[in-house]
């Protein structure tokens, strides 16, 4: 770890953005070049005191979770969360099917700060949700092992469908396997998209019925209805934003405008960060089978 780098490059990395880059207001008063530390560690989901000592070569070494929240919170490109990892201490991540979410598409999700959004991987791993995306469908960002994948937890936990209405269950489970199906296309043999769907083939004959239909290209579910335990049903519209690099996917869900469902969406700050049916039904220890 050498110290020296990291301090310095944090800080020039901090200084470089500015409070718009990031959807924090200016305010009329602010004289700091770039964001304050504060902020910086906010967005990083850390301490204020703990990015402090970072910067002023005090800290403790970072551990990898750690680098990949401050590269997110100050919107490294690829280049530069590899640099950060290596002047840690650390070796970097691999690049194929990283977790690294592009700094255009951190400066998008910026913005959307009174909107539910969250961006996904090819194997629907949620990597980061905004806190209205929380307060609709739960915190999907706090599972490890193959349960951080929608599709597994979908054909594994009967809890997990309890944010869905019963009757759109079929075509969410069809569209769940033909995603994976294409993920699956993408990564090859020896990939985690096919461990994962040979572990959904041990456990679920019900995804062992639709994989064997061998569907590319099933419909999305449109439009998209939630349950949501203290508003009831909310129907939105998810719109989808592509990064091709990066093999990651920005949902973003609105309601008609005017709506009954876009006041419940409004509504969603009041009543804070959801209960999903498996924290509500029972305790989740958050983990499932290991996926490399």
């Amino acid at each position: 770890m050498d110290r020296a780098q990291l301090a310095d490059f944090l800080r020039t990395r901090r200084e470089a953005l500015q409070p718009e880059d990031v959807g924090l207001p200016r305010g009329p008063r602010r004289r700091t070049r770039g964001l304050r530390r504060e902020e910086a560690a906010a967005l990083s989901g850390m301490s204020t005191d703990y990015y402090s000592r970072l910067e002023q070569q005090r800290g403790p070494q970072p551990s990898p979770p750690m680098l990949a929240a401050i590269a997110r919170g100050l919107h490294l490109s690829l280049a530069e969360r590899d640099h950060l990892f290596r002047i840690a201490g650390h070796n970097p991540p691999p690049r194929s099917g990283s977790d690294h979410i592009s700094p255009g598409l951190m400066r998008i999700i910026g913005r959307l700060g009174d909107t539910p959004a969250q961006v996904i991987n090819e194997l629907a791993e949620t990597l980061w949700q905004t806190p209205l995306a929380a307060a609709l469908l739960g915190d999907e960002t706090r599972y490890t092992g193959a349960e951080r994948s929608t599709y597994y937890r979908w054909f594994t936990d009967p809890a997990a469908r309890l944010i869905f209405p019963e009757e759109d269950h079929p075509r969410h489970s069809r569209f769940f396997a033909s995603e994976l199906r294409a993920a699956y296309s993408r990564q090859g043999k020896g990939s985690r998209a096919e461990m994962l769907v040979e572990r959904l083939l041990e456990v679920s004959e019900e995804f062992a019925r639709y994989w064997s239909a061998h569907e590319i290209g099933a419909p999305r579910v449109e439009p998209k209805r939630f349950r949501h335990p203290e508003l009831g049903e909310i129907e939105t519209h998810c719109q989808v934003l592509l990064d091709p690099d990066q093999a990651q996917t920005l949902l973003v869900y609105m309601a008609t405008p005017g709506s009954a469902d876009d006041e419940k969406l409004r509504l969603l700050p009041a009543v804070g960060p959801r209960s999903t049916g498996a924290d509500a039904g029972r305790p989740s220890s958050g983990t499932g089978p290991d996926l490399p």
